[in-house]
């Protein structure tokens, strides 16, 4: 399954990678249980970045290294297009999530979400 936005000519891709959505992905910092996909998304480069939280599936990449980036992130997935069958994988946890990341430069405007049932 797919999420992103329409890809315009001078975007390409910056950065990808992939997470297995663990349970420790399905909650805030502060225990609270996260409902949305793109909640649980930006949770997961939280705890792969800044709390060294890693599942096996779980990739690094640079992007999401940034705070700002991860706001960007959820951003771009909230507004995009996700299958209701690729949300509830990614709430319920224990899914493989394969993101492209697509942009210009830095600016990352856009992502391509695969999830692995």
């Amino acid at each position: 399954m797919s999420s992103g936005t329409t890809n315009s000519g001078a975007d390409r891709l910056i950065g990808s990678y992939t997470a297995y959505i663990g349970r420790e992905d399905l909650f805030a910092s502060d225990g609270v249980r996260l409902s949305q996909p793109w909640q649980i998304l930006r949770q997961d480069r939280a705890n792969v970045h800044r709390f060294g939280i890693r599942h096996s599936g779980d990739s690094g990449d640079s992007f999401f290294a940034s705070a700002n980036n991860r706001a960007t992130m959820e951003r771009m997935v909230m507004q995009g297009r996700i299958s209701p069958a690729a949300a509830r994988a990614i709430v319920t946890g224990g899914s493989l999530v394969e993101v492209s990341i697509y942009g210009s430069g830095s600016t990352g405007r856009y992502l391509d979400i695969k999830v692995n049932y």
